[in-house]
Protein backbone atom coordinates (compact mmCIF):
# COMPACT_ATOMS: atom_id res chain seq x y z
CA UNK A 1 0.00 0.00 0.00
CA UNK A 2 1.13 3.42 -0.73
CA UNK A 3 0.20 5.90 1.70
CA UNK A 4 -0.36 9.99 0.92
CA UNK A 5 1.36 11.86 4.23
CA UNK A 6 0.95 15.42 5.04
CA UNK A 7 2.64 17.01 8.02
CA UNK A 8 0.88 19.74 9.92
CA UNK A 9 1.27 22.99 12.42
CA UNK A 10 -1.38 24.83 13.13
CA UNK A 11 -3.65 23.62 9.99
CA UNK A 12 -1.03 24.62 7.49
CA UNK A 13 0.22 21.71 5.47
CA UNK A 14 4.56 21.72 5.72
CA UNK A 15 7.23 19.65 5.52
CA UNK A 16 10.58 19.27 7.59
CA UNK A 17 13.72 18.25 6.67
CA UNK A 18 15.08 15.55 9.10
CA UNK A 19 12.42 16.26 11.82
CA UNK A 20 14.07 19.91 12.28
CA UNK A 21 11.29 22.61 12.74
CA UNK A 22 14.02 25.27 11.50
CA UNK A 23 14.00 23.31 8.30
CA UNK A 24 10.41 24.05 7.22
CA UNK A 25 8.67 24.44 4.32
CA UNK A 26 4.66 25.49 4.14
CA UNK A 27 2.87 24.28 0.83
CA UNK A 28 -0.41 25.91 0.03
CA UNK A 29 -2.11 23.32 -0.02
CA UNK A 30 -6.00 22.77 2.26
CA UNK A 31 -5.59 19.34 4.02
CA UNK A 32 -9.20 18.40 3.51
CA UNK A 33 -8.79 19.02 -0.48
CA UNK A 34 -5.90 17.04 -0.78
CA UNK A 35 -7.17 14.10 1.68
CA UNK A 36 -10.36 14.33 -1.29
CA UNK A 37 -7.89 14.22 -3.93
CA UNK A 38 -5.66 11.62 -2.71
CA UNK A 39 -8.62 9.39 -2.26
CA UNK A 40 -10.35 10.15 -6.24
CA UNK A 41 -6.67 9.05 -7.33
CA UNK A 42 -7.01 5.65 -4.83
CA UNK A 43 -5.30 5.91 -2.41
CA UNK A 44 -6.66 3.55 0.55
CA UNK A 45 -5.12 5.27 3.32
CA UNK A 46 -3.84 8.98 4.46
CA UNK A 47 -1.06 9.48 7.18
CA UNK A 48 -1.04 12.85 8.96
CA UNK A 49 1.99 13.66 11.83
CA UNK A 50 0.91 16.91 13.82
CA UNK A 51 3.37 18.36 14.69
CA UNK A 52 1.58 20.46 17.31
CA UNK A 53 1.20 17.75 18.83
CA UNK A 54 4.77 16.10 18.53
CA UNK A 55 6.07 19.50 20.25
CA UNK A 56 3.57 19.91 22.95
CA UNK A 57 0.74 17.15 23.36
CA UNK A 58 -1.65 20.01 24.71
CA UNK A 59 -1.69 21.53 21.50
CA UNK A 60 -2.70 18.91 19.45
CA UNK A 61 -4.90 19.78 16.64
CA UNK A 62 -8.19 18.23 17.84
CA UNK A 63 -10.48 20.11 16.18
CA UNK A 64 -8.57 20.01 12.85
CA UNK A 65 -8.41 15.96 13.17
CA UNK A 66 -12.31 15.66 13.79
CA UNK A 67 -13.05 17.50 10.91
CA UNK A 68 -10.73 15.52 8.65
CA UNK A 69 -12.06 12.29 10.31
CA UNK A 70 -15.71 13.22 9.59
CA UNK A 71 -15.73 14.72 6.15
CA UNK A 72 -12.77 12.91 4.45
CA UNK A 73 -13.59 9.02 3.06
CA UNK A 74 -10.40 8.15 3.49
CA UNK A 75 -9.24 6.22 6.75
CA UNK A 76 -7.05 7.78 8.76
CA UNK A 77 -3.56 7.16 10.62
CA UNK A 78 -2.35 10.18 12.77
CA UNK A 79 0.93 10.72 14.91
CA UNK A 80 2.70 13.03 16.69
CA UNK A 81 3.37 13.27 20.29
CA UNK A 82 1.08 10.52 21.45
CA UNK A 83 2.54 9.47 24.85
CA UNK A 84 -0.60 8.13 26.97
CA UNK A 85 -3.38 5.86 26.38
CA UNK A 86 -5.79 8.85 26.75
CA UNK A 87 -4.20 10.45 23.70
CA UNK A 88 -4.76 7.26 21.36
CA UNK A 89 -8.50 6.78 22.95
CA UNK A 90 -8.99 10.75 21.94
CA UNK A 91 -8.01 9.99 18.36
CA UNK A 92 -9.67 6.88 17.75
CA UNK A 93 -13.15 8.61 19.23
CA UNK A 94 -12.40 11.01 16.20
CA UNK A 95 -12.63 8.50 14.13
CA UNK A 96 -9.23 8.25 13.39
CA UNK A 97 -8.24 4.54 12.37
CA UNK A 98 -4.44 4.26 13.47
CA UNK A 99 -2.26 5.96 16.01
CA UNK A 100 1.26 6.03 15.39
CA UNK A 101 2.98 5.58 18.81
CA UNK A 102 6.69 6.30 18.98
CA UNK A 103 8.88 7.44 22.15
CA UNK A 104 6.61 6.45 24.25
CA UNK A 105 6.28 2.53 23.29
CA UNK A 106 10.00 2.73 23.00
CA UNK A 107 10.96 4.46 26.42
CA UNK A 108 8.09 2.13 27.88
CA UNK A 109 7.80 -1.26 26.12
CA UNK A 110 5.22 -2.43 28.60
CA UNK A 111 3.21 0.79 27.62
CA UNK A 112 3.23 -0.22 23.38
CA UNK A 113 2.51 -3.92 24.68
CA UNK A 114 -0.74 -2.52 26.34
CA UNK A 115 -1.97 -0.46 23.62
CA UNK A 116 -1.43 -3.58 21.15
CA UNK A 117 -3.50 -5.72 23.89
CA UNK A 118 -6.33 -3.41 24.21
CA UNK A 119 -6.97 -1.67 21.29
CA UNK A 120 -5.59 -4.32 18.70
CA UNK A 121 -3.05 -4.30 16.38
CA UNK A 122 -4.82 -2.72 13.77
CA UNK A 123 -5.75 0.09 15.37
CA UNK A 124 -1.59 0.58 16.67
CA UNK A 125 1.15 1.85 14.23
CA UNK A 126 4.83 1.33 15.95
CA UNK A 127 6.77 4.37 14.56
CA UNK A 128 10.53 3.24 15.09
CA UNK A 129 12.52 6.38 13.44
CA UNK A 130 16.50 4.75 13.77
CA UNK A 131 19.41 6.46 13.35
CA UNK A 132 22.58 4.24 11.85
CA UNK A 133 25.80 3.42 13.34
CA UNK A 134 28.18 0.99 12.19
CA UNK A 135 25.49 -0.71 10.38
CA UNK A 136 22.74 -1.39 12.84
CA UNK A 137 19.72 1.08 13.25
CA UNK A 138 19.49 2.18 16.69
CA UNK A 139 15.93 3.64 17.92
CA UNK A 140 15.77 7.78 18.43
CA UNK A 141 12.82 9.20 20.48
CA UNK A 142 11.75 12.41 21.37
CA UNK A 143 11.38 14.20 18.04
CA UNK A 144 14.92 12.52 17.18
CA UNK A 145 17.16 14.48 19.75
CA UNK A 146 17.65 11.36 21.98
CA UNK A 147 19.21 7.94 21.06
CA UNK A 148 17.95 4.88 22.75
CA UNK A 149 20.68 2.36 23.66
CA UNK A 150 17.51 -0.11 22.10
CA UNK A 151 18.85 -1.16 18.18
CA UNK A 152 15.87 -2.04 15.62
CA UNK A 153 15.63 -5.67 16.38
CA UNK A 154 15.61 -5.90 19.72
CA UNK A 155 12.59 -3.64 19.97
CA UNK A 156 10.98 -5.98 17.14
CA UNK A 157 11.95 -8.53 19.16
CA UNK A 158 9.67 -7.66 21.91
CA UNK A 159 6.64 -6.19 19.91
CA UNK A 160 6.24 -8.73 17.38
CA UNK A 161 5.41 -11.88 19.71
CA UNK A 162 2.80 -9.69 20.91
CA UNK A 163 0.91 -9.44 17.64
CA UNK A 164 2.31 -6.21 16.05
CA UNK A 165 1.13 -5.91 12.54
CA UNK A 166 1.86 -2.21 11.33
CA UNK A 167 5.54 -0.53 12.09
CA UNK A 168 6.30 2.35 10.45
CA UNK A 169 10.29 2.40 10.41
CA UNK A 170 12.10 5.79 9.02
CA UNK A 171 15.63 5.76 8.36
CA UNK A 172 16.16 9.57 9.90
CA UNK A 173 19.42 10.34 7.40
CA UNK A 174 16.68 9.99 5.08
CA UNK A 175 14.04 11.62 6.25
CA UNK A 176 12.90 14.89 3.85
CA UNK A 177 16.22 14.57 1.88
CA UNK A 178 14.67 13.03 -1.31
CA UNK A 179 18.11 10.84 -1.59
CA UNK A 180 16.52 7.37 -2.29
CA UNK A 181 15.37 5.56 0.65
CA UNK A 182 17.21 2.35 2.78
CA UNK A 183 15.93 -0.19 0.74
CA UNK A 184 18.89 -2.31 2.10
CA UNK A 185 17.32 -2.17 5.74
CA UNK A 186 13.77 -2.49 4.57
CA UNK A 187 15.30 -5.85 2.32
CA UNK A 188 16.72 -7.38 5.31
CA UNK A 189 13.96 -6.72 7.74
CA UNK A 190 11.64 -8.24 5.27
CA UNK A 191 13.66 -11.36 5.06
CA UNK A 192 13.72 -11.61 9.15
CA UNK A 193 10.04 -10.77 9.50
CA UNK A 194 8.04 -11.28 6.33
CA UNK A 195 4.46 -11.15 8.16
CA UNK A 196 5.01 -7.46 9.24
CA UNK A 197 3.39 -4.61 7.40
CA UNK A 198 6.92 -2.62 7.23
CA UNK A 199 6.00 0.83 6.21
CA UNK A 200 8.48 2.42 4.35
CA UNK A 201 9.50 5.99 5.25
CA UNK A 202 11.94 8.78 4.21
CA UNK A 203 13.78 9.60 1.12
CA UNK A 204 11.78 8.22 -1.51
CA UNK A 205 12.03 10.59 -4.51
CA UNK A 206 10.92 8.79 -7.92
CA UNK A 207 9.46 5.99 -9.50
CA UNK A 208 12.66 3.73 -9.74
CA UNK A 209 12.91 4.01 -5.65
CA UNK A 210 9.49 2.80 -5.67
CA UNK A 211 10.42 0.02 -8.07
CA UNK A 212 13.24 -0.81 -5.93
CA UNK A 213 11.49 -1.27 -2.43
CA UNK A 214 8.71 -3.29 -4.36
CA UNK A 215 11.23 -5.62 -5.16
CA UNK A 216 12.82 -5.75 -1.72
CA UNK A 217 9.24 -6.92 -0.93
CA UNK A 218 8.09 -4.14 1.28
CA UNK A 219 4.43 -4.03 1.69
CA UNK A 220 3.99 -0.69 2.41
CA UNK A 221 5.24 3.07 1.76
CA UNK A 222 4.88 6.97 2.91
CA UNK A 223 5.01 9.50 0.45
CA UNK A 224 5.79 13.04 1.46
CA UNK A 225 7.86 16.15 0.00
CA UNK A 226 8.48 13.88 -3.54
CA UNK A 227 4.07 14.24 -3.65
CA UNK A 228 3.77 17.37 -2.17
CA UNK A 229 6.44 18.87 -4.93
CA UNK A 230 5.11 16.97 -8.30
CA UNK A 231 8.12 14.81 -8.50
CA UNK A 232 5.40 12.55 -9.80
CA UNK A 233 1.57 11.84 -9.29
CA UNK A 234 0.08 9.81 -7.26
CA UNK A 235 -1.88 8.31 -9.42
CA UNK A 236 1.64 7.33 -11.36
CA UNK A 237 3.32 6.03 -8.30
CA UNK A 238 0.05 3.35 -7.70
CA UNK A 239 0.67 2.38 -11.29
CA UNK A 240 4.15 1.92 -10.46
CA UNK A 241 3.71 0.34 -7.00
CA UNK A 242 0.83 -2.21 -8.75
CA UNK A 243 2.94 -3.04 -11.75
CA UNK A 244 7.10 -3.32 -10.06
Amino acid sequence: MLIPAIDLINGKVVRLKQGDFAKKTEFAFDPAERIAAAAAAGAQLLHIVDLDGAKNPARRQLTLLKKLALHCTLPLQVGGGIRTEDDVQALLNLGISRAVVGSAAIKDPAFGLLLLRKYGAEHITLALDVNIVNGTPYAAVQGWQEQSSQNLHDLLQIFVPAGLLHVLITDISKDGMLQGPNTAMYAALMQEYPQLDVIASGGISSLDDLRALRQAKVPSAVLGRALLEGRFSLQEALACWQNA
